[in-house]
């Protein structure tokens, strides 16, 4: 994956976690590994493996394919006007 790529999925990360209000902490709780291996995560430090990129997805409540594909706007954008989950399906 490039690297632009990889780095638009991790502002996606941080901005719809900032949207839904969970903090570091809460992620890294959720994921079972500390705060700091979570920020080194966002911070492009750490690689993202496809499980740990899905649990993400969980967490968060967006579907992955939106997830790596969209920008955290549209995304955001689709919960307001759905008033549900970040673009999950039912």
């Amino acid at each position: 994956m490039s690297d632009s790529k990889t780095n638009a999925i991790i502002t996606n990360i941080r901005k719809i976690r900032e949207f839904r209000d969970y903090t570091q902490d809460y992620l890294a709780a959720k994921l079972n590994i500390s705060q700091n291996a979570y920020s080194k995560i966002e911070l492009g430090y750490s690689s993202i493996t496809v499980v740990r990129l899905i649990h993400i997805a969980e967490i968060l409540e967006v579907d992955l394919a939106n997830l790596v594909s969209m920008h955290s706007e549209e995304i955001i954008r689709n919960e307001l006007s759905s008033g549900g989950k970040l673009g999950v399906r039912g």
